[in-house]
């Protein structure tokens, strides 16, 4: 291409040269290029000289590089002009856009008016690197106007209008006598609109805004990447171009402290000072660890002999060390009182107390930090923290250090013993929604739902868990004739000779008295264990039975339409899923391990003092606390995972997750290979 490519013709022997303004610099960027290179000479060998050309700017040599010479990468529309922005531009078209057209781009479209504001703000600054110098002045001059700009201006009306800022006006702080704030200090602007410029409007800050696109950080990195520059040396300052700074009358002699000499001197001096003060360290430790000094009896004579050498000891040591005797001039005598150890054997040295270096005792080891998970009680208490709010039990009957403790009456609140089936049937029901296809729910919401006593209003949460579990153990009509999918053990249906039994058996029927035959020799001790066997006998007679429910007078009346006739047929509008419970805790309760949790339920839904109908126990379920609704839960959620339904879920778990297992092992394996 023209004026970017030139062959220039060596030697007879055709060696070329091939000169580039910008062939091998980087991928998405073509500035901080190096001058193109001159001509190169001849190659000097006795060998058969290969024709092959270089690539300029990388300094590469290509045997074969005819061949890429014109290769598609460069012409590829994937590179950017990093001053203006513009993408989707071959290389050539971006290197020309970043040194020709742009440099007119970037000047009409940065305002004028903040150009020599912004120059002189950058000039000698220091940061480092150029977008955190854009970040800076971009958030300085964002909300900073000049006279001669067109801005926008917004009216009390709330009406929005450009024109020209004509004059700024900043006013300082006002205080008071007892100097406290009185007014902060603010900047006034005078703008003359342009639909009425002979009324200038005056406004403060947050009235005015620039047009959109005029001062953003893509057009201020551009105009700074144009007109300042910096050395490569740490710490350089930026400065602008000569030319741009005459024009914008921008000094250019660089301060004192900053230019690269002072910098450089500045560095040696800061080494210096930290050798000096490692070595007056080292002298410092040296005069800690001298022996001690203690006069052997009386004898005053050595006592003196021993000052004067130490004396001249320390003499010596500021004679062969020039810096600290410089240092220690003023305060010779002193450091010399302080170097003898006094009569106690204990040394003073800088108003400090210094133990000899051998009878030191060693620092306590410091406590191991915590190794985390940790129990909360091993962790160290921290004082003066502030109090923790009081803690909120969910049982109603915790525990206390009373040795006396009086279990709350049922309907209070939830029991304690109610808590772990509480948190099972929650667990259950949310690991197995998918199979149960229930959407998951909360442990609050699940606990506000068993609470609900209103009987005017049923819970759609609570209707939904019942009926979704209940499914599970009896299938549809359609599905395999309605197969039962669990054990359950055979209920007999109390009949009406049954029931005139039990009617009879409530009147009392006298028993036979046993007769104990007398020991041969009666004691004291014989008669005693013969009236404890007569009272023992007496209690184990058997007694008029109790009716404790009438689920089975219930479930002998819709015998024809049954809890398993209603259950495949899926009827559980109207609450008759509570129906469906009663039978089902009725039939389990032939299960002597069973018996007793369903007949507590039992005796609350299908009450003795009520009819045996449907409708009496469909009203008395709103009326249960939430642990009989827990041991409701917990009888037919532990049923329901005896199911085909369940197991299956559980082996299709179990080999995805042996397939996952396969999965994450093959793709180690495969990146250590790699």
């Amino acid at each position: 291409m023209p004026g970017e490519i030139c062959l220039f013709k060596m030697s007879s022997r055709c060696t070329f040269s091939f000169l580039s303004s910008s062939f091998f610099s980087t991928l998405n960027s073509t500035s901080h290029l190096p001058p193109p290179q001159t001509i190169l000479p001849p190659l000097n060998t006795s060998k058969r000289v290969v024709p092959f050309w270089e690539r300029v700017y990388t300094f590469h040599v290509s045997w074969h590089f005819a061949q890429q010479l014109f290769a598609d990468f460069y012409r590829q529309k994937r590179f950017h002009c990093e001053i203006t922005g513009h993408s989707g531009l071959s290389f050539f078209d971006a290197f020309q856009s970043e040194k020709i057209d742009a440099s007119d781009e970037v000047d009409d479209a940065f305002p004028e008016t903040l150009k020599g504001h912004v120059l002189r703000r950058v000039q000698f600054s220091t940061i480092p690197r150029l977008d955190y110098l854009v970040d800076r002045v971009f958030e300085e001059f964002k909300h900073d106007f000049y006279p001669g700009e067109n801005v926008i201006v917004t009216l009390p009306d709330g009406n929005r209008a450009s024109g020209v800022l004509r004059e700024k006006s900043k006013l300082p702080e006002l205080r008071r006598a007892d100097d406290s704030l009185e007014r902060p200090a603010f900047v006034q602007y005078f703008v003359c609109l342009n639909h009425r410029p002979e009324l200038p409007e005056v406004v403060d800050t947050s009235q005015l805004t620039r047009e959109r696109k005029t001062f953003t950080k893509q057009r201020l990195r551009s105009f700074l990447k144009k007109t300042v520059d910096h050395e490569s040396w740490s710490g350089a300052p930026w400065c602008v171009k000569p030319k741009i700074a005459e024009q914008y009358h921008i000094s250019g002699e660089i301060p004192q402290h900053l230019t690269y000499e002072n910098q450089v001197l500045q560095r040696k001096a800061t080494l210096a000072e930290k050798k000096k003060n490692e070595f007056e360290g080292q002298l410092m430790s040296f005069y800690s660890t001298l022996p001690l000094l203690k006069p052997k009896g009386s004898k005053a004579k050595r006592v003196n002999q021993d000052l004067a050498r130490l004396t001249d000891e320390y003499q010596r040591a500021l004679a062969a060390n020039p810096e600290l005797s410089r240092l220690s001039q003023a305060n010779q005598q002193q450091h010399l009182e302080q170097f003898i150890r006094d009569s106690n054997g204990i040394a003073h040295f800088n108003g400090f107390h210094h133990l000899p270096a051998r009878s030191l005792p060693k620092p306590p080891p410091p406590p191991p930090p915590p190794k985390y998970p940790i129990e909360d009680l091993e962790l160290t208490p921290i004082r003066d923290k502030p109090p923790r709010p009081a803690l909120k039990f969910l049982s109603a009957d915790m525990p206390t250090h009373e040795p006396a403790f009086n279990e709350p009456e049922p309907g209070e609140g939830l029991l304690m013993r109610s808590v772990g089936p509480l948190l099972e049937t929650w667990d259950t029901l949310n690991v197995y929604c998918e199979v149960y296809q229930v959407d998951s729910f909360t442990f609050d919401d699940y606990i506000e739902a068993l609470q609900l006593t209103d009987d005017t209003y049923q819970c759609q949460l609570l209707v939904e868990i019942h009926c979704a579990v209940l499914k599970k153990l009896v299938n549809e009509l359609n599905d395999k004739n309605g197969q039962i999918q669990v054990s359950l053990p055979e209920a007999s249906l109390p009949s009406s000779e049954d029931s005139s039994l039990v009617e009879d058996s409530a009147l009392p029927s006298p028993t036979p008295e046993p007769t104990v035959k007398p020991p041969a020799r009666t004691t004291r001790s014989s008669l005693a264990k013969s009236e404890a066997a007569e009272l023992k006998n007496a209690q184990k007679s058997p007694s008029s039975e109790v009716k404790v429910h009438r689920a089975g007078e219930m479930e002998q009346s819709t015998r024809s339409y049954d809890w398993k006739a209603r259950l495949r047929k899926r009827d559980f509008r109207d609450g008759n899923w509570v129906y469906i419970i009663v039978g089902l805790l009725y039939q389990l309760s032939a299960d002597p391990r069973r018996r007793k949790h369903c007949d507590e339920v039992l005796h609350k839904l299908a009450p003795p003092d009520q009819e045996a109908t449907v409708k009496t126990a469909i009203s008395q379920y709103p009326l249960l606390d939430i642990n009989t609704r827990v041991k409701i839960l917990e009888i037919i959620c532990m049923l329901s995972l005896e199911t085909k339904a369940i197991r299956n879920y559980m082996e299709d778990c179990n080999n995805n997750m042996t397939d996952f297992r396969k999965e994450k092992i093959d793709m180690q394996r495969k990146r250590k290979a790699a």
